[in-house]
């Protein structure tokens, strides 16, 4: 985005934006980024910029585990493993193996259910790949605190038993000496101890010509001495040497694991990227957190719509002082293209103009903005600012000279992708000749079909909004009773400046005020004073509104609480069906249970006993003798007999059977796919493809007697 004046940023307090952003930042990388925030103009990248933080925010908030621990800083170890003679560190391949364990353990986090629900995330590792072979690399030739393994290679691991055994030999050696000398009284409390590497004999000062050797050095208080034993020089050498052997020969391990590293350069760069990547958007997203930033919509054509936004800056200020934030609510479009924007000084006019601004460059630049997720953004290619003295001293020109130069470069460059803030317009030179020139401007601009915000407090100006297409009035409220800003952005109307009120309330004499208004333009003094009498209006319309909408939501949660309670009555009815109906199918399971441990007995006795044509009677008496069956298939009988199916569709008002229960109804009503049956006093509702209609059959009475 192209930026007028180049103060643009900082006159919006983006550069604060930046700073903040850059205090969440725990990698080198992500600081980087944050310092360097472009403010873009293609919607391409936008979105997805956007998109990544907003689900970053959404795992924040639903506390869900993200595999971002690691803090890699790696730009210097890997330009080095770039260089062809360079060899690693063992502390510097732990990073490395670091920095592969971090990626893999993001390949391990991005399940297929989670690149679904966080598909804006998962892109930033779609091109790429988890190689394995980095960690076993690593692994095969160092321990798990950066030192070189014996087995790394045959020459190492002979050296270092070599070694081993040396040392072994010089420790048995000198606990000899040391126990010869210390019954000798020669040693100080020390008794040992390491100098230029060699392992030495702390002896007492007095004593030290009486002990054979080679002396290192002594104690800064001169009273210790301290000696090489001679019967251990040698094995010292030696020691010194194998040593020398240890360091070159891990050297050229290192040197060989360093060149097969190498392959992976690029790799192992683009996970480092990805590990700062991801501890960016992290940033963003905390930062969302603390100004209440949300996801907007956005548009690839010039509009604003602001609902509910916030100066990002002056939420988290009042957060901290636990003091409310007022919303602001502007909507700009083609057709309503310049907000005037009138009112008392220190209203919220410029802090509503700095609010626009700065949620602009924010969403342009990849970040959450501090406004309702309704709200919509288009994608501007410049913006354009003039707010507050902005006086040239390289040209030595006035303030006002300053302003008309900004003014002609609004002009000149303006156009439809313009997106421009200019802070009282006209102000700075004679009132009359200041607005002439403020609405000619404001005209030009209107003409080039720019978007933009100007605040001011000429009167001709605020009646140019009705005239010209595209412009239009807001105010800035004001309790006139207790001389309050209210710092709410009316839309709609022209804002009074209160200046005769506020002259009145704070006690300036009433002569001053009386010669005061005679100086001033009878049509305009009227005008004002009907913009404040309107704007009182308003705010009074504004109360009664609160309170309307007030009962209107009472009225709605009672008809919510209404509803619940015949929603709880009709299904307490249902309920009551259900339970008569599994009264019926626990009576059917109890005696099919009966029947079944019956006929298990008999069977046993039909093993046992000679007499078989008594066990068949006893079965005979227990399958055709069953009285409760007997009755239910009765009752169906004669449900069955009494209706015959229509095969015709099922419409309000007919006799229905259900298939599930063979229950029969009435249909009292239609919704779709579904119908309300009436059983008896219970309406329940079934699929229409679940119903039968049915109608009385016309029966004989003497059929109904033979069924009795």
């Amino acid at each position: 985005m192209k930026l007028f004046p180049a103060s643009a940023s900082h006159q919006l307090e983006f550069d604060k934006i930046k700073d903040l952003l850059a205090t969440h930042c725990r990698s080198e990388y992500a600081r980087n980024k944050a310092n360097e925030l472009r403010i873009h103009t293609h919607l391409k990248f936008i979105g997805p910029q956007l998109l990544q933080t907003h689900e970053y925010k959404l795992i924040i908030q639903t506390h869900l585990y993200f595999p971002d621990d690691a803090v890699l800083n790696l730009s210097k170890e890997l330009k080095l493993l770039n260089i062809e003679a360079s060899v690693l560190s063992g502390e510097q391949f732990l990073q490395i193996k670091k920095l592969a364990n971090a990626i893999q353990q993001i390949f391990r986090w991005f399940t297929n259910e989670r690149k679904i629900d966080y598909p804006s995330l998962s892109l930033i590792i779609e091109e790429t790949y988890y190689e394995k072979t980095i960690i076993s690399l690593i692994d095969e030739i160092l321990d798990e605190y950066g030192i070189v393994k014996d087995n790394a290679s045959e020459r190492l691991a002979s050296v270092r038993m070599s070694l081993y055994k040396k040392r072994s030999e010089l420790k048995r050696v000198f606990d000899r000496i040391v126990g010869k000398l210390r019954k000798q009284g020669y040693l100080a409390d020390i008794e040992e101890s390491y100098m230029n590497g060699r392992k030495v004999l702390a002896v007492f000062a007095e004593q030290k010509r009486m002990v054979k050797g080679i002396l290192h050095g002594e104690s800064d208080s001169r009273r210790t001495s301290f000696i090489e034993p001679e019967e251990t020089t040698h094995l010292n050498n030696d020691i010194f040497s194998l040593e020398n052997e240890e360091r070159k020969e891990v050297y050229i391990v290192l040197q060989k694991l360093t060149s097969k590293m190498r392959a992976y350069h690029s790799l192992l760069n683009i996970y480092h990227n990805i590990i700062g990547e991801y501890d960016f958007i992290r940033a963003k997203a905390i930062l969302a957190l603390e100004y209440n930033g949300n996801m907007p919509a956005l548009h690839d054509k010039a509009i604003l719509k602001l609902v509910n936004a916030f100066h990002p800056l002056l939420y988290i200020y009042n957060e901290k002082l636990k003091k409310p934030t007022i919303p602001v609510n502007i909507s700009l479009d083609e057709k309503n293209r310049i907000l005037v924007i009138s009112g008392p000084n220190a209203g919220g006019k410029t802090v509503t103009l700095k609010t626009a601004g700065i949620l602009q460059m924010m969403v342009q630049s990849g970040l959450l903005v501090s406004c309702s997720h309704d709200s919509e953004f288009g994608i501007f290619k410049q913006l354009m600012i003039h707010i507050g003295d902005t006086q040239s001293l390289e040209f030595e020109l006035s303030t006002y000279s300053s302003h008309l130069m900004n003014m002609k470069y609004f002009m000149e460059n303006a156009n439809g992708k313009t997106l421009f803030f200019i802070d009282e317009l006209g102000s700075g030179s004679d009132p009359n000749l200041g607005g002439a020139f403020a609405e000619v401007i404001m005209e030009e601009l209107a003409k080039k079909h720019s978007l933009g915000l100007v605040t001011t407090h000429y009167l001709n100006l605020k009646v140019m909004a009705n005239k010209v297409s595209g412009i239009f009035n807001g105010a800035m409220a004001f309790d006139e009773k207790n001389l309050k800003p209210l710092y709410q952005l009316i839309i709609g109307k022209p804002g009074s400046s209160y200046t005769f009120s506020i002259a009145e309330r704070i006690g300036l004499p009433q002569y001053l005020i009386s010669k005061a208004r005679k100086l001033v333009d009878e049509n305009h003094f009227s005008l004002d004073k009907l913009l404040n009498s309107t704007e009182q209006d308003q705010q009074q319309i504004q109360v009664e509104k609160k309170k309307l909408d007030k009962l209107i939501k009472e009225n709605e949660r009672l008809q919510k609480e209404m509803q619940l309670v015949i929603n709880k009555e009709k299904h307490q009815q249902q309920v009551e069906l259900l339970k008569e109906q599994n009264q019926i199918n626990e009576a059917k399971f109890t005696y099919l249970k009966e029947m079944d441990r019956k006929l298990k007995s008999l069977l046993v006795e039909w093993k046992k006993t000679d007499d078989k044509n008594k066990v068949i009677k006893m079965m005979q008496a227990l399958l055709f003798k069953q009285p409760e069956i007997q009755i239910i298939l009765k009752k169906q009988k004669r449900i069955d007999s009494k209706y015959m199916e229509t095969n015709e569709p099922v419409k309000q008002g007919d006799k229905v059977v259900m298939t599930a229960n063979r229950q029969v109804g009435t249909v009292i009503d239609i919704r779709g796919k579904k119908a309300i049956v009436q059983v008896g006093s219970v309406p329940i509702t079934v699929s229409i493809g679940d119903l039968v209609g049915v109608k009385e059959k016309i029966i004989d009475p003497v059929e109904i007697e033979n069924q009795d």
